[in-house]
């Protein structure tokens, strides 16, 4: 059986601000990954025009970089991308477009991720490993806490570019964080705790054990944790596989236990014997959920859930 769903954080990412007034001329930001426009959008409102290089669908190691790209970079004025190893390709059209105020550490230029805890940081580098990120993993837009890290690094870009905005931006932001608070823990929760209290307790991993050990009114604090992360109690500490090592910040901050991958190693197809060893691990584990992006073979995927009975979730 195969299951299409849509990560809680892009519907995050769509959610439209309130108009505010809009600049003389829209600043135009241009960004590597589809997620970053979105939150531009939220963040700018209505001071700014987001494009993305990139499509959702699309594998951001491996997008060929068009002279279209290029033409859109020219007058550009905020370029977002993540500013680790994942967009490799970032840099030529950087050159190819002639814009020196969006190359890196230039007011126009920001990095996504500055600021975001990056996990699977390599000790080591070796290539019999396969395609390593050697900052880390890069893929930190999975996070809906690592979405409002995001939506920070990009407003400190737009008042860089757009002092004049400053108020707006720092509104939106305002909005943007809360936004995305309450539908990870739930409004009361949020409004009892504060979501500075609760991020850290979330990214640490130590949130439900803290909820469960304190009481409000004669309740368990857990009894009133909703948004995202109540409805996906039910399945932490499963069990998953997943195609690419591209969800370790969802399935970290969600509790979900990855056992292995349907790539024996990062950007190295499987072969048909991993393939039955997967299926296999799925039977002796009691898998019951495949995760993969869009943009993956779902004909390896289905194969294997076909074989086990475990479930595909296709994500955009």
């Amino acid at each position: 059986m195969r299951t299409t769903a849509t990560i809680f954080l892009s519907l995050s990412m769509l959610l439209s601000s309130a108009a505010l007034p809009a600049a003389a001329k829209p600043i135009k930001v241009v960004t590597t990954l589809s997620p970053y426009a979105s939150i531009a959008r939220f963040v700018g409102g209505d001071r700014v025009e987001a494009q993305s290089i990139s499509r959702g669908d699309e594998d951001a190691h491996f997008v060929k970089p068009k002279p279209s790209f290029a033409l859109m970079l020219r007058d550009a004025d905020l370029f977002v991308t993540t500013g680790l190893d994942l967009e490799l390709w970032a840099p030529v059209l950087i050159d190819k477009s002639g814009n020196s105020k969006i190359r890196e550490g230039q007011p126009g230029y920001v990095s996504a991720s500055q600021g975001v805890p990056l996990l699977e940081v390599p000790t080591s580098l070796d290539r019999s490993a396969g395609d390593v990120h050697i900052y880390g993993n890069p893929h930190i837009f999975t996070s809906p806490l690592n979405a409002k890290i995001i939506a920070a690094d990009i407003a400190a870009g737009l008042k860089r570019v757009d002092p004049s905005g400053a108020a707006t931006y720092d509104a939106n932001l305002a909005a943007f964080d809360r936004r995305i608070s309450e539908a990870l823990y739930g409004k009361q929760l949020v409004d009892l705790l504060g979501a500075d209290a609760l991020d850290p307790l979330a990214r640490s991993g130590k949130l439900i054990p803290f909820l469960e050990g304190k009481e409000f009114q004669g309740k368990k604090l857990v009894d009133l944790l909703g948004g995202w992360l109540g409805k996906g109690r039910v399945f932490r500490d499963k069990k998953i596989i997943t195609y690419h090592k591209n969800w370790i910040y969802f399935t970290d901050l969600f509790g979900l236990q990855v056992i292995d991958y349907v790539e024996p190693k990062p950007g190295i197809p499987p072969s048909a014997k991993h393939v039955l060893d997967l299926i296999d691990e799925v039977h002796r584990e009691k898998v019951q959920v495949i995760f993969a992006a869009n943009y993956f073979s779902p004909q390896q995927v289905g194969q294997i859930a076909q074989r086990t009975g475990c479930k595909t979730v296709m994500v955009t």
